[in-house]
């Protein structure tokens, strides 16, 4: 039946083209909205938390390797102070660009400079589309997700896992997704550092799929990790043992407080950015202290809440402002930098596109170079949406076309076009017309350009109906990308002998 209603689009037309599959750069210059001297009050004010407050560093194996690189350690105690000396020599080390690379070498991205770098959403416990609804993730679901973000063009790379395959058991999940993410998809992947094992599994999949030993995993990244902070002012035990695996390998690590002004973090946007900096700036000082030059990025995800509920606001003046602000701070450390596209909605509806452009267009003015969840994210990142991806892949190629060049040249400027139709004619068959028809602008995948009338007839279609519509069309090109049988058999192999052995619960 799918692929029945697949060749039916296709007939019909099919999805509008994707732009083609691109590394992107971000022409414009960032946005400055605080001053050399306020960025130095912000910078001053970390490292009077770093000096007087500290942050507690939940891990014993963390405290030789802090002690080893300056680090002052209460005795007694998982209080850690930097002096800001220390915090200058160790995030200094950290590389201001790097390749992370993908099964396909066509697939590698930059992290760094002027790229930007669109994730597909992260680590949602629900997924929904228009055909089932709401409901907790599957594995179904998850590997859906993967084949729809391997043939978006507007998808880089995939920051976690789309939704959490909660049918699966926690103890062994990760190796199948991993697994998954390896066969079904030729772009970077994601690995979560909840805890040593799952670091170290993660490694093994990503060598074995690959086909390649240490010494090439340690030439440039082929995973990307997130390091949430347990704002305000602590990095958990788990989080600290992913950290010391990556680095030690030269993976990806993204350092990302989680400082949502007003619950954890102070209630004004400086005052969380502050605190944010403070948390952002200690991580990478740790991730350097491990091994000098492990590939890692300034995380930003400072948001506001609602005062009332509690719950978390995106998308807000307040968002953009604090990613613009972020944008300035790692560029002024001269590190890679992370944000997100984000919005609060509970559907696919006016909200969820002005949130997210108001979003997205935050990380363009901010110079973010890695955009997490740029791709599905619904309800405040409770749910990977079908519709959404969609919605928010055409977003994203709106903002690359944004960003090509503007030719200005005779024939742009079109004076033959002019001549040729003269006063009150019109431009459908002039030649300059029908030589771009193809090319002249910039089709959306989901927009109905239609006027009311045919619209009305067609059943009345909405954004989020066209782009479930899209999104069966597009799987239903998917292919999946061939895999050497021995490098299979070996992921095949190493998956099922870590089953048995129990996966996390290994001892």
């Amino acid at each position: 039946m799918r692929n029945r209603r697949g060749r039916e689009r296709r007939e019909s037309g099919g999805p509008p083209g994707q732009l083609p599959w691109a590394r992107v750069t971000n022409p414009f210059p960032p946005l400055e909205l605080l001053r050399p001297e306020q960025l130095d009050a912000i910078d001053d004010a970390a490292f009077t938390i770093l000096e007087e407050i500290g942050l507690d560093f939940l891990s014993p194996e963390a405290m030789p390797v802090l002690r080893a690189g300056g680090a002052d350690v209460e005795p007694g105690s998982q209080r850690v102070h930097f002096g800001r000396e220390v915090i200058r020599e160790w995030v200094g080390k950290a590389p201001q660009h790097y390749l992370v690379k993908g099964r396909d070498p066509a697939r590698d991205v930059g992290f760094g400079g002027n790229e930007m770098v669109f994730s597909l959403v992260a680590s949602a416990p629900n997924c929904s589309d228009l055909e089932h609804g709401r409901r907790p993730g599957s594995f179904d679901d998850f590997c859906r997700f993967v084949r729809l973000g391997e043939v978006l063009n507007a998808v880089h790379v995939f920051g976690g896992y789309p939704v959490e395959p909660v049918d699966l058991p926690a103890a062994t999940r990760h190796l199948d997704c991993q697994r998954a993410f390896i066969e079904l998809g030729t772009k970077p992947i994601h690995a979560y550092s909840l805890g040593r094992r799952r670091i170290l599994d993660a490694i093994e999949l990503v060598k074995l799929g690959h086909g390649i030993d240490d010494q090439t995993l340690e030439e440039a990244p082929r995973l990307t990790s997130i390091i949430n902070t347990s704002s305000p002012l602590r990095l958990d035990g788990p989080m600290i043992e992913g950290m010391l695996e990556l680095a030690a390998r030269l993976q990806c690590c993204v350092i990302t407080p989680f400082t949502l002004s007003g619950a954890m973090a102070p209630a004004t946007v400086v005052g969380a950015i502050a605190q944010q900096h403070a948390e952002a700036l200690a991580g990478i000082a740790f991730y350097q202290m491990i091994r000098a030059g492990a590939p890692c990025a300034y995380g930003g995800f400072t948001s506001n809440v609602d005062m009332k509920s509690g719950a978390p606001a995106f998308g807000t003046p307040e968002y953009f402002r604090s990613t613009v602000i972020s944008g300035q701070l790692a560029r002024r450390w001269r590190l890679p930098y992370r944000s997100s596209n984000v919005n609060a909605a509970n559907s696919v509806d006016a909200q969820a596109a002005y949130e997210s452009m108001f979003s997205l267009w935050a990380c363009v003015a901010g110079g973010a170079n890695f955009i997490k969840h740029a791709a599905g994210w619904l309800e405040g990142g409770l749910v990977c949406s079908l519709e959404k991806t969609m919605l928010d892949a055409d977003l994203i190629q709106m903002i690359r076309a944004c960003m090509e060049p503007v030719v200005v040249d005779s024939d742009a400027l079109g004076l033959d076009a002019m001549r040729e139709v003269g006063p009150g004619g019109h431009y459908f068959g002039a030649a300059h017309t029908l030589a771009r028809f193809e090319t002249a602008f910039h089709a959306p995948m989901i927009s109905d350009w239609r006027n009311f009338q045919s619209w009305q007839e067609a059943g009345s279609p909405d954004a989020a109906r066209h782009a479930h519509d899209r999104a069966l069309a597009l799987l239903d090109t998917y292919e999946q990308p061939p895999l050497d049988s021995a490098r299979k058999s070996a992921l095949d192999d190493f998956v099922e002998r870590r089953k048995r052995e129990g996966g996390v619960l290994a001892a």
